[in-house]
Order: C-alpha cells, then structure tokens, then sequence
C-alpha cells in the first residue's frame, strides 16, 4: 500500500490474491491509512504558493526565500537572498519563475553532473532538462541524460541523488540488485534521499 503525494491509496497485489482478502487488508490497516492520508494533505497544502503574494515564499536548491514586490527595476523578475519581481509583471509571475528556474537547472545541475561524471569516470552523451511530470530523471540508450528542472527546488544532496541514480544506469539500464548495489557504493545514505524526494515531491510543483 501506498498514500500518492496527493493523498490517494494505492495497492498493489499479485493477481491471484481474491479482492475479499485485499479488502480485508485494507481494512486492518485503516488507521495507518488515514494518518497517512492526513499528512499527505498537510504537506500538499504546503506546496508551492500560487498567488505570487508579498512575502510568500519560494524554494530554490532547498531554502525559502521571500517575494518582494518592487514598482520598478532593470529585471522584471530577480534574486538576491529573496526574489523581486516588478509589480506590472505579476500576471506573469507564474512564467517568470518557472523561466529562472529552468534556466538554473540547466547550469548548475549539469555543474553538478559532470562534478560526479568526472570523478567516477561515468561519460554520458548528452545532458538536457525535462519537463517530465512523473519523473525526475532519465538516462537513454545513448547515454542521454536528462534532470526534471523543477529539481533545482530541492536539497542539492537530492539534487545529488538523482544524478547518481542517472549516471548509474549508464552502466546498469534497469533497477536491478546490481544498479542498487552501484548507487550505494557512491551514495551510501541514497535510501534516505530517495524517501525525501518521494515524500516531498508536491513541495517541488509549481505549474499546475
């Protein structure tokens, strides 16, 4: 059993187990369901904030920052310990952030990318930033790498952990023993990134 970032259940279960006896399982386990259904709730609401209001606050590599609201400057949108935006471009504020952002991940995540592929002789192709809603990495047959730009929210430790995950399936292509055994080699707390990522992925949305 599973509780999604946006506080649905989801089951999994062999196909020859009857549908009574997932019933009952279900069952057994209310309570844990419903605490768990709470907190994704409480989390989602905590997401990214969508009315661009004075002094709400933004994630990026981790770390809030506050939006200040200027009536003029050089740059319609702009960051410094806190991010300014021009009031005129409010309306555009949406677009705005997800413009800076994407053009962050692209130099300081591929910064990171290469700081791991050099040091572990992991040579990838090529290196882009994805717009994918479901995952946060990708690595193709041709040794093409690609990063969720809205990644560049979070921790770079979790920042870290996905490159890791992605540079190791240059030598492993599925999520075999040997690719998990790969990650932790490199990454020995990777269980605890990968339960961060998963349980706080609705803090890193912010175009819906």
């Amino acid at each position: 059993m599973e509780i999604s970032s946006d506080a649905s259940l989801i089951i999994r279960a062999p196909l020859r187990i009857p549908f009574i006896e997932i019933q009952k399982i279900v069952f057994s386990k209310r309570n844990w369901i419903i605490n768990k259904q709470r907190i994704a709730r409480e989390k989602r609401l905590q997401g990214f904030p969508k009315n661009f209001m004075e002094r709400d606050e933004f994630l990026y590599l981790g770390k809030k920052y506050p939006l200040v609201i200027l009536e003029n400057a050089v740059n319609p949108l702009f960051f410094n310990k806190e991010f300014r935006i021009i009031r005129n471009y409010l309306p555009s504020a949406r677009e705005l952030f997800i413009d800076w952002y994407k053009k962050q991940a692209q130099s300081k995540i591929k910064e990171r990318l290469d700081f791991y592929s050099d040091s572990l002789g992991y040579k990838y192709n090529k290196f882009g930033i994805s717009n994918a809603r479901k995952r946060w990495g990708s690595c193709n047959s041709k040794g093409n790498i690609y990063i969720n730009w809205r990644l560049i929210m979070a921790p770079i430790d979790i920042i870290d952990y996905v490159i890791i995950h992605e540079l190791a399936h240059l030598k492993e292509r599925s999520h075999s023993k040997k690719f998990w055994e790969r990650v932790k080699i490199i990454q020995g707390d990777y269980k605890q990134r990968r339960i961060w990522l998963k349980e706080n992925a609705q803090l890193l949305i912010m175009d819906t």
